[in-house]
């Protein structure tokens, strides 16, 4: 399942995925509770990016935490994964500052959060420069960065 509100999302995702509108400023946590999953990644996106291999070590690290975190370089995260139905204890903002040390201090116990190596999110126009046209997907990323 795919979370957004891009116009248009349903013309570029994977043939199946179902998309669900997120209203502005509803909480992750609702958002997790209206999935139909085992399982859920919410990627940020301005993390184009994103290697496939984190988004599996993400759910590689589900097997022994509650909640997984790709935690961006300069803050927040670019990525979470979690079973569903989400942890009661845990009320994420993934553009907190450091959400790793929130999250931990909000579980029963610091190891139900565990963490992924980091990756970097897109958010000034000088962060572009860190694409690497050299990735699988680039066209794309390419196409919805000239759309603008």
């Amino acid at each position: 399942m795919l979370a957004t509100s891009v116009p248009g999302l349903d013309d570029i995702v994977w043939p199946g995925t179902e998309v669900i509108t997120i209203a502005e400023g509803e909480p992750l946590r609702t958002t997790l509770a209206r999935l139909k999953a085992d399982q859920a990644a919410v990627i940020c996106a301005d993390a184009p990016d994103l290697p496939p291999l984190l988004v599996g070590k993400l759910f590689r690290e589900l097997g022994r935490a509650e909640i997984t975190i790709c935690p961006a370089e300069n803050g927040g995260a670019v990525a979470m994964a979690c079973a569903l139905p989400a942890p009661e204890w845990a009320e994420p903002d993934l553009d907190a500052y450091d959400v790793v040390k929130d999250l931990r201090a909000q579980a029963p116990g610091p190891r139900r959060v565990a963490t992924t190596p980091g990756w970097h999110r897109l958010r000034t126009p000088h962060d572009l420069a860190r694409l690497d046209p050299g990735l699988e997907g680039w066209e794309s990323t390419r196409a919805l960065i000239t759309a603008r």
